[in-house]
């Protein structure tokens, strides 16, 4: 099975504090690294996560609060510095995009690479990004600002080869792609073998979900249905509920009920309140809800599976 890895680079709130950074994380997958926001600190939690800055094609930015996205224009320029070539795509709620092109215009003039702006629409669920193995969508949530949760979405893979059979069978290399793609075999003297002894299921296909600052949504659920693995903001603990929704932000038990009714695999906690020394008290009460939650940490890696 090819790789589907979460790298939490940070997983901190908007008050700077030393145990945590800011929001960050790359999403790993079939060998290709997606940013999913960039705070300050990013390009310091790249270096400690061994990430080569080459690698990074794409960002995802899920809103214009400043623990979100103020580390992009930096790492751009680092990008320059480091003689970068290869294309950089930047997708981020629309109201950012000529402030961006200003910022790029200021601090990164003469780059010898394309930067290309998507601007996003943060009130639909739309498909914004897909390639051959994967589609990334959007996510909408209600925070104070225009603001959406990011979807990554693995396209299913064709069935896998049983070498043995096929060796047993004498079949040609030129008929491989077509037994993957599910057809039978015919031999030489017209027997016919099902794909089914030639091959076996291909991998289910695997999700990961990322809900940035939000309000606790009843109806979130729907749209993360049945994903592997949930990243739900929880910034604070029971004892801040009103606090919570005051500053249109999600309790830990609020992101396990979002988990719960959703049926996901596993749950994420994360962009915590500089207020908890110990968030294991969010991580208590949301495993009340949803007994498969976890904190997420600068320096942890998750497997999407």
């Amino acid at each position: 099975m090819e790789p589907f890895k979460i790298h939490i680079l940070g997983c901190g709130s908007a008050l700077p504090t030393l145990r945590h950074s800011a929001s960050s994380q790359v999403v790993e997958m079939r060998g290709k690294y997606f940013m999913i926001d960039c705070g300050e600190g990013t390009q310091v939690q790249l270096r400690r996560s061994r990430i080569s800055f080459t690698k990074i094609n794409s960002v995802f930015i899920s809103h214009l609060h400043g623990d979100h996205c103020l580390g992009l224009i930096g790492m751009i320029s680092t990008f320059g510095m480091l003689g970068r070539t290869s294309p950089f795509h930047v997708y981020a709620p629309i109201e950012f995009e000529s402030l961006f092109y200003r910022q790029l215009e200021l601090f990164c003039h003469g780059l010898d690479f394309d930067v290309t702006f998507h601007g996003v629409d943060t009130t639909g669920n739309k498909v914004v990004f897909e390639d051959r193995s994967l589609t990334v969508e959007t996510i909408p949530l209600d925070h104070r600002i225009a603001c959406c949760g990011y979807l990554f979405r693995e396209k299913p893979t064709r069935r896998h080869i049983l070498r043995d059979m096929i060796d047993c069978y004498e079949i040609p290399v030129s008929q491989i792609n077509n037994i993957k793609n599910g057809a039978d075999w015919v031999t030489p003297n017209g027997d016919i073998v099902p794909n089914s002894r030639l091959t076996r299921e291909p991998d289910p296909p695997r999700s990961y979900a990322y809900c940035s600052d939000t309000r606790y949504i009843s109806t979130l659920h729907r749209l993360v249905k049945g994903v592997d693995l949930l990243y739900h903001e929880s910034t604070y603990g029971n004892d801040s509920i009103e606090r919570a929704k005051l500053y249109y932000h999600s309790t830990a038990t609020q992101a396990a009920a979002v988990a719960r009714d959703a049926g996901v695999g596993k749950l994420l906690l994360g962009h915590y309140s500089a207020r908890y020394e110990d968030e294991n008290v969010l991580l208590d009460e949301a495993k009340a809800i949803f007994p498969q939650s976890y904190l997420s940490e600068e320096g942890m890696i998750f497997d999407v599976k």
